[in-house]
């Protein structure tokens, strides 16, 4: 059976999808785990407003059930490119640029750039502190969340939106159906969940930033729920994220009602063939099971 799937209007030969700020750093680095991976569409690290460098090292830390990083959304700057751009013109793979800014303005000046080098989708992430508004999280607030969504559709036209949600987020559903009425065209679930780890032997953070995100199969329950809670609250389709790692786990994804899932931590832990993996053992659960499309079981655990 084909694990093809139409994804906001991408077409998309399986439905795994590279996260963001897992070897989307370079044109080739993508090609590659496109093409040998097996990925059905790539999104490129972060891009922001300036030149960052990110935090100081020690920045991520292995758990027992994932990482826990405080990366710190290091990027060239949007101005800063031109030459990967230029490399990524001649991509045969669908390609989802991921922006963030600390204000509204810096998301609008991101977004009306980036959308000029015709991505086939920009993922927003709203993950990220407001620093006028003290550093709260745009993703925890409806107005703030639907206010960055509303005007990067503005500048980008009909390049799909992806907006990208928080579990920190007192009610996911409110922020992904807020987002929905701002005309993003799909939501993404989950961004990493808050975490800290502390060396009790010397008597301190581990990571320099001494806070950071948590990731891998520890927080795929999380990703479960949020992705179930917001498949009832909208009707745009979802792309679920954290903890997958394999077929089963992907299916469980769809059966809350993701149409696609993104898989980064997996990279870590089984290289980029856990693509190639994953929609192996999705056909296998697949046939077993006599399902006949992917459709017939998307959201089917909400009876």
């Amino acid at each position: 059976m084909s694990l093809e799937i139409d994804f906001a209007g991408l077409k998309l030969k399986n439905p795994t999808v590279l996260a963001s700020g897992v070897l989307g750093t370079s044109a080739a680095l993508m090609k590659r785990v496109f093409e040998e991976g097996g990925a059905g569409a790539i999104t490129m690290k972060s891009i922001g407003p300036e030149e960052r460098a990110g935090h100081a090292n020690p920045s991520v830390l292995e758990l027992e059930h994932g990482l826990l990083n405080a990366v710190g959304l290091p990027s060239p700057g949007y101005k800063n490119m031109e030459e990967e751009w230029n490399e990524l013109e001649e991509r045969k793979f669908p390609l989802i640029a991921s922006i963030y800014g600390a204000s509204v303005e810096e998301f609008v000046e991101v977004s009306k750039f980036v959308a000029e080098k015709k991505p086939d989708a920009i993922e927003v992430n709203i993950s990220c502190p407001n620093t006028q508004e003290h550093g709260q999280i745009f993703g925890v607030n409806e107005t703030a969340s639907a206010e960055v969504v509303s005007s990067v559709k503005k500048e980008i036209g009909k390049i799909p939106l992806i907006a990208k949600l928080t579990p920190q987020a007192p009610n996911i559903a409110a922020i992904a159906s807020a987002c929905e009425k701002a005309e993003a065209n799909a939501i993404c679930a989950i961004n990493t969940v808050a975490g800290m780890a502390i060396d009790i032997d010397a008597r301190k953070p581990i990571l320099c930033n001494k806070f950071g995100g948590i990731s891998g199969p520890a927080i795929k329950p999380v990703g479960i729920k949020c992705v179930y809670q917001i498949f009832k609250a909208v009707k745009i389709p979802i792309l679920g994220m954290g903890g997958i790692s394999s077929g089963r786990d992907a299916i469980e994804y769809i059966q809350a009602g993701a149409t696609a899932v993104g898989i980064g931590s997996g990279v870590y832990y089984q290289g980029i063939g856990v693509f190639e993996k994953v929609c192996r053992e999705m056909k296998e659960w697949i046939k077993e099971n006599e399902v006949k499309s992917l459709e017939e079981i998307r959201g089917c655990a909400h009876g």
